[in-house]
């Protein structure tokens, strides 16, 4: 098999790690690409020595599998950068929680090798498009987990007037607005407030970030309907974060919301299901009293 590699450029003291995932890989004969920022980092500040059959930068690869190598931030990059290449990715956690990146260092040996074996499983995340009149924000407008709408240079809440399919829904007026995809309903939304969703739910959350009224809850829609934002500020500008990359919008842009036409491929191992990852990394339904 052919493999694309990205990872944090942060986590030297998980060297060990990444030395056994090229050991395994170099053992069954695969093909090794990657990013040259942490081939970069991997040989100058680990001090590792990794035979690679290439390096490449930006989206410019090609491969069967993608392996990110760190928490979920760094497979937020990575799904980003495959894009829609259609290339699933396997996600191995360096970091802390884990959700996006779930198979532990512990797991890279068994994994490498059912993966070699062919024994695992693909689930399909479906994936956010931003339509907007600012260029920063055409340049890479997808977003895996969620965009969020947020005041900027200001202790004022901002006003969004919101839209489904152009009819009105309601007009928040809060410290912010997040659209999330069910992928992303155990990242930023859930810490607002916002519902835990199913993967494959064909579903999106729209979540306010401090509401100034008590009666504004998150709602569920369909992901095959579109939303639609216009945004009023004091400061007359406001943010918006596409995945943790924030650019600042003119109050002028209206925002146009929609499933994105491609859907990110995630690796996962037979014994995972989605359940007892809430209970692993979130202690979800953890009796206290115990």
């Amino acid at each position: 098999m052919k493999f694309a590699i990205f990872g944090n450029t942060y986590q030297a003291k998980k060297s060990a790690h990444i030395e056994t995932l090229f050991r395994l890989l170099k053992e069954l004969d695969s093909e090794v690409y990657i990013c040259k920022d942490f081939y970069r980092f991997l040989t100058t500040e680990s001090k590792l020595t990794i035979n690679a059959n290439g390096l490449f930068e930006g989206d410019d690869f090609d491969a069967d599998m993608v392996i990110s190598i760190g928490g979920d931030g760094t497979f937020l990059k990575a799904a980003n950068r495959v894009g829609k290449k259609n290339i699933p990715i396997l996600g191995i956690n360096t970091g802390r929680l884990g959700f996006l990146a779930d198979i532990a260092p512990e797991e890279i040996e068994t994994t490498i090798i059912d993966i070699h074996r062919n024994h695992y499983k693909i689930e399909e995340r479906s994936v956010l498009e931003l339509e907007c009149d600012d260029k920063r924000l055409q340049m890479r407008p997808y977003a895996l987990n969620e965009i969020a709408i947020l005041k900027r240079d200001s202790s004022s809440m901002i006003t969004i007037h919101t839209a489904i399919n152009d009819h009105y829904l309601t007009t928040y007026q809060a410290d912010g607005l997040i659209i999330s995809t069910p992928t992303g309903s155990t990242a930023y939304s859930l810490s607002v407030g916002g519902p835990i969703i199913v993967p494959q739910s064909n579903t999106i959350a729209i979540t306010p970030v401090a509401p100034h009224s008590l009666n504004m809850r998150p709602i569920v829609i369909r992901d095959d309907w579109e939303i639609t934002l216009e945004v009023e500020s004091r400061s007359h500008h406001f943010l918006v974060a596409i995945d943790g990359r924030s650019e600042t919008c003119k109050e002028s842009n209206r925002l146009a919301i929609r499933k994105a036409d491609y859907t990110i491929k995630v690796v996962k191992r037979y014994e995972q299901d989605f359940f007892s990852t809430l209970r692993n990394k979130m202690m979800w339904g953890a009796d206290g009293r115990r």
